[in-house]
């Protein structure tokens, strides 16, 4: 769902685009990156809160909402399509912030440019080993009949499902993301070449790394969150209670607290 006071707009990045949506301001920027099978404006209720404090830019990764797709693509790489959007919108020492494979790009971006990103946010990022080659092609072609389920779905019902399957979302929530699930490219499954250790010991600047319950669905385990603060001395754990992978939709309120906390430090 889009403010009246939301701008619409596209970035260059190599060679194609990505679609973003601005809520502008003088408040400092802050990068939203969302997950699979989403777009920018999944991050609507979170945007609205932080909009008085912050110039949110929700961007659509490559192959999801109204970018460009991956067709002419040899190197798929959302971490470079992150960096190339904040260099051409002329972004200063901006927050990142990410969820799924958004954090996992957002971690890779932020490692791979020192000095880039003011701040990280990770919610619950996809933290697994690079993916096996031979486990590509049937991983993308599972993601592919999955894509084109929702494609032969209208909006409603996918929000009924999603209402069925997710009941403690909000209202707010499922506008964008079932209009979402019809814009994503079937071919937008990601493979992991790169080690998540990796990454994570190689970002400079403070870290958050938020994650829930693997009982309820979070990636992150404890042990993992153990390890990846072990990693990087900068990086701190936020655990939200009662939610899972989608831990900004089950427990909102508790979410926005951790991030305000965050943000708010020296």
């Amino acid at each position: 769902m889009v403010t009246n006071t939301w701008r619409k707009d596209f970035v260059t990045v190599a060679g194609s685009h990505l679609a973003l949506h601005r809520t502008g301001g003088d408040g400092p920027p802050l990068v939203l990156s969302h997950g699979l099978t989403d777009n920018g404006l999944c991050w609507s209720r979170l945007a609205k809160a932080l909009a008085p404090d912050f110039d949110v830019i929700m961007l659509d990764a490559r192959g999801h909402g109204e970018s460009s797709g991956f067709e002419g693509v040899e190197v798929r790489d959302p971490a470079r399509d992150l960096a190339e959007a904040i260099d051409a919108l002329g972004l200063n020492a901006p927050i990142l912030m990410g969820h799924s494979v958004g954090a996992r790009a957002t971690a890779a971006c932020a490692a791979a440019r020192p000095g880039l990103a003011a701040k990280v946010i990770l919610e619950d990022p996809p933290l697994v080993p690079p993916t096996e080659p031979a486990s590509i092609k049937p991983r993308a072609q599972r993601f592919r009949e999955q894509v084109e389920r929702f494609h032969a779905m209208t909006e409603a019902e996918i929000t009924a499902m999603g209402r069925a399957q997710s009941p403690l979302w909000h209202d707010d929530d499922f506008p964008a993301w079932a209009a979402s699930k019809r814009q994503v490219d079937p071919d937008a499954m990601p493979a992991y070449a790169t080690r998540w250790q990796d990454e994570l010991a190689a970002i400079t600047c403070p870290t958050l790394l938020i994650r829930g319950d693997a009982e309820a669905g979070g990636m992150v385990t404890p042990a993992l969150a153990e390890e990846a603060a072990a990693l990087n001395a900068r990086l701190q754990v936020a655990y939200i209670p009662g939610a899972g992978h989608n831990l900004r939709r089950e427990n909102f309120e508790a979410y926005l607290a951790a991030v305000r906390t965050f943000v708010a430090e020296p």
